[in-house]
């Protein structure tokens, strides 16, 4: 993506195009600032995260991320944030009518495809986790509390129709989460192990394959 700088967000658009215009160019700003933030973050903590680094990583004036996000603080919540709400977005898939197996699989895959995608998101959350969760603790007592219990209901709904292998439904979750996260956080560990130094797109899908037959296999669904 080509970092949209300030100068563009002043555009002369007038009327419901204009409008649609700015909202594009806010959009397109905020992701590069947040893809930007999550690097800083994830290398330096929040603590020796700067905005002006932030500002040289997104290759934006340091007043836009200002003018977007306020402060460090309010940026460094939102990247907490949005990797929530992104972890969260691919257990639509297990609904009661799902079928167990496509619809676990699924998730698995989404969180996989997360840590290759945004491992720099994944780290700047374990770290705050690491850190006691000042930050997102009421975020971690309620959405994340809300999500796990309606999604393991379902689970358990499922297994007491002898749809799949009788498992405890929150703590699978938990194996998910540190069955693929550990491929970001802890890649440094991974490459080192594989005597690599860099993760090929076939390490990642041999990794994948490894986790979704894995707990699919626990599941009783493979």
């Amino acid at each position: 993506m080509i970092p949209l700088h300030s100068s563009q967000t002043l555009g002369t658009g007038t009327g419901t195009g204009g409008e649609a215009a700015k909202g594009a160019i806010r959009q397109a700003n905020e992701a590069v600032i947040l893809t930007a933030a999550e690097q800083v973050f994830a290398g330096a903590g929040f603590g020796g995260a700067t905005m002006a680094a932030i500002a040289e990583a997104s290759g934006l004036p340091k007043a836009n991320l200002h003018y977007y996000f306020g402060s460090k603080q309010e940026l460094y919540r939102t990247v907490l944030a949005r990797t929530l709400q992104d972890w969260l977005v691919p257990t639509h898939w297990i609904t009661p009518d799902a079928d167990p197996r496509t619809a676990i699989e699924g998730y698995i895959r989404a969180k996989m495809a997360l840590s290759v995608q945004r491992p720099h998101a994944s780290k700047v959350f374990a770290n705050e986790l690491l850190h006691g969760a000042p930050v997102v603790k009421t975020l971690l007592a309620t959405e994340l509390r809300d999500m796990v219990g309606a999604k393991a209901a379902v689970i358990e709904g499922w297994i007491a129709a002898g749809r799949m292998a009788p498992v405890d439904p929150i703590h699978l979750f938990f194996t998910i989460w540190a069955a693929t996260q550990t491929y970001a956080d802890f890649d440094v560990q991974i490459r080192a192990a594989l005597g690599c130094d860099t993760l090929t797109p076939a390490d990642h899908k041999r990794a994948t394959t490894h986790v979704v037959s894995l707990l699919l296999r626990g599941c009783g669904l493979e």
